[in-house]
């Protein structure tokens, strides 16, 4: 009995000594369910406005050292690239017909959330309609009491 009871308290003292080095500490916050919509508003926001190729709105919700993976791509993109990339897609006709996030976790830290989404999109271009989907892993941080797009990660989920 005496074996056991040291048995289990020195796996216990063991685990609490490699939580740390896990992940596994608690430093991950909730966000409020107001915190929780205003940035997944944010999070479609983005994608609208640059499918929309709406320049003012992408440069209010994309810090100068944004970066972006974007599914197929070999280049990452910089602010620069994505707003160059938003304004291309319009010139060549393309439109939004629908997006969705069919399912979406959330991690937050303080100032900083990280978004895991499922994401479909239909679009348009030389009449020619495309549904696409993947999965995205997005990086938002609040500044000023607003979420910035800071990166993604794209893929097609396969």
């Amino acid at each position: 009995m005496r074996n056991k009871l040291a048995l289990g308290i020195a796996l216990g003292l063991a685990s609490l000594t490699i939580l740390p080095a896990t992940g596994a500490d608690k430093s991950a916050t909730t966000l409020t369910q107001t915190q929780y919509a205003e940035l997944l508003r944010a999070r479609e926001a983005v994608w609208r406005a640059w499918f929309a190729d709406d320049r003012a709105a992408l440069e209010k919700v994309l810090p100068e050292d944004t970066i972006a993976i974007n599914n197929g791509d070999e280049k990452w993109e910089h602010r620069a690239e994505v707003l160059a990339s938003a304004k291309q897609f319009g010139a060549d006709g393309g439109k939004l017909i629908h997006l969705s996030f069919p399912h979406v976790e959330v991690q937050s830290f303080g100032d900083v959330a990280v978004l895991y989404s499922l994401w479909t999109t239909e679009t348009e271009a030389h009449g020619q309609h495309s549904v696409s989907s993947g999965r995205a892993t997005e990086i938002f941080v609040r500044r000023n009491g607003q979420w910035l797009n800071a990166g993604w990660h794209l893929d097609s989920g396969k």
